[in-house]
This record gives C-alpha cells, structure tokens and sequence, in this order.
C-alpha cells in the first residue's frame, strides 16, 4: 500500500514560495536566508517550514535590498518570471525606498575613479612591502 501526497489547501512552506516566486535562485539559498534571520513575516523572524498564506506581509532582506511584500498567492512550481510576479505585491513605500537607494549606489559609483592595474614601479614596491625580492 503506498501512500499519495495529498495537495496542500492550508498554505506552503516559506522557502519553496521564496523560490518559487523567484527572490532566491535555489531553496537551499532560501533556506539559508530564512534561518540567518533575513525573512520576517508580519514582522516576526520566520522558519523555513512556516506555512505561508495570502495576505501576509513580508520583509525580505537579500544583498543591499530590503523588499516588503504582500502575499498575492501560492505556487509550489517554479514558474516564468512574469508569473512569479503575480504571488506577491511589493508595498510603494518598499519600491521607492529601492529606487532611491539604488540611485545613491550608481552616483556613488560614479564619482570613484575607475580601479587601474598597478604599474610595475609600483608592483615593484608592493613586493618589497611584502618582503619579496
């Protein structure tokens, strides 16, 4: 006698949603996330196994980006990212917040100079410094 999953009707495990609406490429990676503390759920750290629902909010914290999310719906497959983006609504105030700090990191980029390749006086130096001939 073998047994059948049966469909899951009472929501779906944080980190398969993570991954499946696209902000983590593997669910090793969401898992990793969610038990470093960078997923919270109505403002509460969250388990990889929570069962996730429709209406909930989400603060995702990857890289320098901080995304908080309403759960739109549910998705156990990993599908295109045009319909990854229908499981959730990301709040204005998380969008412009992203906006504006993406815009510092490009004008801050732009006023450093370029990283130049040292010349050879200078790798010349650099291993004396370091006690090499």
């Amino acid at each position: 006698m073998t047994s059948q999953r049966q469909p899951q009707t009472d929501g779906q495990r944080l980190d398969t949603w993570l991954w499946a609406a696209r902000f983590f490429k593997t669910r090793k990676l969401a898992a990793e996330a969610i038990d470093g503390g960078k997923v919270e759920i109505e403002g509460q750290r969250a388990k990889r196994s929570r069962k996730l629902r429709g209406g909930e909010r989400l603060k995702i914290r990857k890289d320098q980006e901080v995304f908080e999310i309403i759960v739109r719906g549910l998705n156990a497959q990993r599908r295109p990212a045009s319909e990854a983006r229908k499981l959730y609504e990301e709040t204005t105030e998380s969008l412009a917040r992203r906006e504006e700090q993406a815009a510092l990191r490009k004008a801050t980029l732009a006023s450093r100079p370029p990283p130049t390749r040292p010349s050879g006086h200078d790798r010349k130096l650099l291993r004396r410094l370091r006690g090499k001939p």
